[in-house]
């Protein structure tokens, strides 16, 4: 067994990667403090083709160097739009037929190991700030509340870490690529 060197890995180009499939979900990061979790976020989109990143409320915009520190890239790849509010944007989503999914501890929330997800329904994840988690408001007008099982004496995990956990199960679990 031997690493296989990157001209093996039969990577797209960036034209390849702008015209193929995506998955279909988006991000939708509100009020994100750290610019390496919204690099980390688009390196992450990036891998697993996510159709677009939302990015709301303080949360940075590319290009800024240290986004780009973590994104490597994938800020150029990876389709994004800016909104000042995302009390704006959740109605524009549900009005494009996308199932708003917010990643939260909350009363009523569903395990992440009984997310079925349907192979046919667009879904906008919800990642919110670092401290507050997703805005009240927009767990209330989320379809569903999907929480990532933990077991440690720790209560959350950084949004970069979830952000990873939610999309693979998503792709493995939806068969969407």
């Amino acid at each position: 067994m031997r690493k296989l060197k990157n001209e093996e890995l039969g990577r797209m180009e960036q034209e390849e990667f702008q015209q193929s499939k995506k998955l279909n979900a988006c991000i939708v990061l509100d009020d994100i403090r750290s610019m390496n979790n919204i690099g980390s976020a688009f390196r992450t989109s990036d891998a697993f083709r996510v159709e677009k990143i939302h990015l709301c409320g303080i949360t940075a915009q590319p290009p800024h160097r240290d986004i780009n520190k973590t994104a490597l890239g994938a800020t150029d790849t990876v389709s994004w739009e800016y909104h000042e509010k995302i009390s704006e944007l959740i109605p524009q989503l549900k009005a494009q037929g996308y199932h708003i999914v917010s990643v939260e501890q909350a009363d009523k929330s569903t395990s992440l190991l009984e997310f079925a997800p349907s192979k046919d329904q667009r879904y906008a994840f919800v990642f919110g700030n670092e401290v507050f988690g997703v805005n009240d408001e927009v767990i209330k007008s989320s379809d569903m509340v999907l929480e990532i099982p933990q077991y440690g004496t720790k209560h959350s995990l950084n949004i970069s870490v979830s952000l990873g956990i939610v999309i693979w199960d998503f792709v493995s679990k939806s068969g969407a690529l």
